[in-house]
């Protein structure tokens, strides 16, 4: 069994870290907010002041944070973990970052001595609670074979993408096409209920149709209900779709698309609904009185 620290322990990451612990492995936790680490701490985690204390000793390094910058405050600097790390150490990001920070990351760790794999997953909080995510991989296959049990303890699937920040800009494509996906799912019933139909008859034909994918299946029960409780928050959309976007000025890739579903999410950060479910954008489409 491995000495893993896990650095983040919000909607994702308290899932698998709990999983890990339920694997056997030895975990040390960290937290920004202790009151999470505390909880871990009740099935047999450790907890740490600073993610260097944290990583002190471990095989295997894991952060699941918000964005580029929170990712930046635990790997970096004096109290990072990369200053805590042991050469030789398997450094793993699984956060939704842009392909550039991780490729930051992983040269910051090469100098340590370490191996980084940019490891984002994808599914939602119950695939995590439950062991079942699937993670996109960039970097060496060597280190991915020393991560696999780790990784697998997590989740059911590896898909090894390339080098470091291509398992990053596999997350971005797969979320910029979620994303629009679930706005036009929005937009539609916003539509039906505008136009006096029966939304739950009109999502249960939907379900039979050619145009529904398994989100659709999973995310219409939550939107006829208005349950905003966020599987995925949408300010962290909003952010995917900005790095989504900035990679395609970079690789002088239009994305007009995404650049209307990423400003209709703005108009929900600026009345306040960020840290609600992406569904909240039913409110934002409500036909004015």
């Amino acid at each position: 069994m491995k000495h893993i620290a896990f650095l983040g322990l919000g909607i994702m990451g308290r899932g698998m870290a709990h999983n890990l612990l339920q694997s056997g492995h030895t975990l040390t936790v960290y937290n920004r907010t202790s009151a999470r680490a505390e909880e871990l701490a009740h099935e047999g985690a450790q907890v740490a002041a600073s993610p260097r204390a944290a990583a002190e000793n471990a095989d295997v390094i894991i952060s699941m944070v918000a964005d580029d910058h929170a990712a930046r405050a635990v790997w970096l600097g004096e109290e990072g973990a990369l200053a805590g790390a042991q050469p030789g150490a398997v450094c793993i990001d699984s956060s939704t970052l842009s392909p550039a920070c991780m490729r930051e990351l992983a040269q910051h760790a090469a100098a340590r001595g370490c191996a980084f794999l940019d490891a984002p997953v994808t599914g939602s909080k119950a695939q995590a609670e439950n062991g079942e995510l699937i993670f996109f991989v960039g970097g060496d296959a060597d280190a991915i074979e020393r991560a696999r049990p780790v990784l697998m303890a997590m989740g059911k699937t590896i898909h090894h993408l390339g080098a470091n920040g291509s398992g990053a800009m596999m997350k971005l494509i797969n979320n910029l096409i979620g994303g629009v996906e679930q706005l036009v799912l929005v937009e539609g019933i916003a539509l039906a209920e505008a136009s006096g139909m029966d939304t739950a008859q009109v999502a249960s034909v939907l379900t039979q149709t050619t145009v529904s994918p398994i989100l659709f299946q999973r995310k219409l029960p939550q939107l006829l209900a208005r349950n905003y409780n966020a599987a995925f928050s949408l300010r962290l959309m909003h952010k995917d779709m900005t790095y989504a976007l900035a990679e395609g000025l970079d690789h002088h890739v239009p994305l007009p698309t995404v650049a209307a579903a990423r400003e209709i999410m703005h108009i929900g950060l600026a009345q306040g609904l960020g840290e609600q479910d992406v569904m909240v954008l039913r409110e934002v489409l409500q036909p004015a009185k």
